[in-house]
């Protein structure tokens, strides 16, 4: 899948790719930590050694306290599964997401495939992306990033067709899931909060109440409602 469009200063993107073949990218909580990491110091003018930083001691709360220099993108909302990834990304550099996209899913690989012996490309060809022109697209990106572990709730598994079954087992899974940024924007004291970027996104959860009440709105969940808020493709 070729990108239609070219990356500009001040627009809004949400990038995604998943391990080629479906395969899965994430096996351990220790894979999700890494590009965790990689999610902050890759965002950054400065090149990456993580050897030299683990060599520090710090824990890995930490080490996201640690300076990383001046940012290549602005990130607004982060997921990861456990065969692919989904960003929320302002451009605020020129060029930026396409450096921080190369830094990120090559040293991860390096990563991977040296911790797993193996070698080849991980991800699925380069990494998608749309291109954010609406308001209100912008809004629903957040709550579709933040969605997606659903999907890994067995009796969930096919909502969007289906419907929620068990509301209140969902919303305890998605505010517990650790590989979500959604926790930072509904808990103050939550973990990584160094990875986002909040301030140059629109407010549109100015409390946390609100962040939870859009999430429980799109558990209720039709596709009439996405098609609404979908742009128009030309």
């Amino acid at each position: 899948m070729n990108r239609n469009h070219d990356f500009s200063i001040d627009e809004y993107y949400h990038v995604y790719n998943r391990g080629v073949d479906k395969r899965v990218t994430f096996q351990n909580k220790y894979d999700y930590h890494r590009f965790m990491l990689l999610l902050y110091f890759c965002n950054s003018t400065e090149p990456v050694d993580m050897e030299k930083i683990f060599r520090k001691g710090r824990t890995f709360t930490d080490i996201f306290n640690i300076e990383k220099g001046r940012s290549l993108v602005a990130i607004g909302a982060w997921c990861l599964m456990p065969n692919h990834f989904h960003i929320l990304l302002k451009e605020i550099t020129e060029n930026g997401i396409i450096k921080f996209m190369q830094k990120l899913t090559t040293g991860y690989s390096m990563y991977f495939n040296k911790k797993y012996t193996r070698s080849g490309s991980l991800f699925q060809g380069k990494f998608k992306s749309e291109h954010i022109q609406e308001d209100r697209y912008l809004k629903y990106i957040f709550s579709y990033i933040h969605l997606n572990p659903i999907k890994l709730i067995p009796e969930e598994s096919k909502w969007k067709e289906n419907g929620i079954r068990n509301k209140q087992v969902v919303e305890n899974f998605l505010k517990n899931y650790e590989y979500s940024s959604l926790k930072n924007y509904i808990n103050s004291d939550a973990e990584y909060e160094n990875i986002l970027d909040k301030k140059v996104f629109p407010n549109y959860f100015p409390t946390i109440n609100e962040q939870i009440e859009e999430i429980e709105e799109w558990l209720n969940y039709t596709e009439s409602a996405v098609v609404k808020v979908r742009p128009s493709q030309k």
